[in-house]
């Protein structure tokens, strides 16, 4: 049985990474109520409207989000290690947070970085489950 407390700070990337989503989700649909958009609606392709790049966001943390959860379910039921499963969670999370930073701000090189890390942070932890199992 795996001691889910070794992973205490992967739990809590993830716990943060949920209360991204949800802040990104408040920015996205504050903007559009500010800015009167109608709902249901596509929001105009262009990175120099901050509604489309908060739109982007939050819509981008969803194509990585089911990514992250299984990467991190499969690394602690494989008992991966602890301590670079955890690191690479709060990375992910620390990246996924600057990256919408970035992306509201339009720093597109810094966001794009960003992502990278990101992605980096979901390969490691998937390494780490893989090595457990074998």
């Amino acid at each position: 049985m795996v001691d889910l407390t070794q992973y205490h700070l992967t739990l809590l990337a993830l716990g943060l990474t949920a209360m991204l989503m949800i802040v990104q989700l408040l920015i996205a649909d504050v903007l559009a109520i500010v800015k009167k958009h109608p709902p249901g609606f596509p929001v105009e392709n262009n990175h120099e409207n901050l509604l489309f790049r908060a739109n982007r966001t939050h819509l981008n943390i969803n194509e990585s989000i089911a990514i992250f959860i299984l990467s991190i379910a499969f690394a602690i039921a494989m008992n991966a290690n602890s301590n670079v499963v955890n690191g690479a969670a709060l990375s992910y999370f620390v990246a996924r947070a600057l990256y919408a930073i970035c992306y509201y701000l339009n720093l597109k090189l810094l966001r794009s970085a960003l992502f990278a890390i990101s992605l980096v942070a979901l390969i490691v932890i998937n390494i780490a489950g893989f090595i457990a199992w074998f």
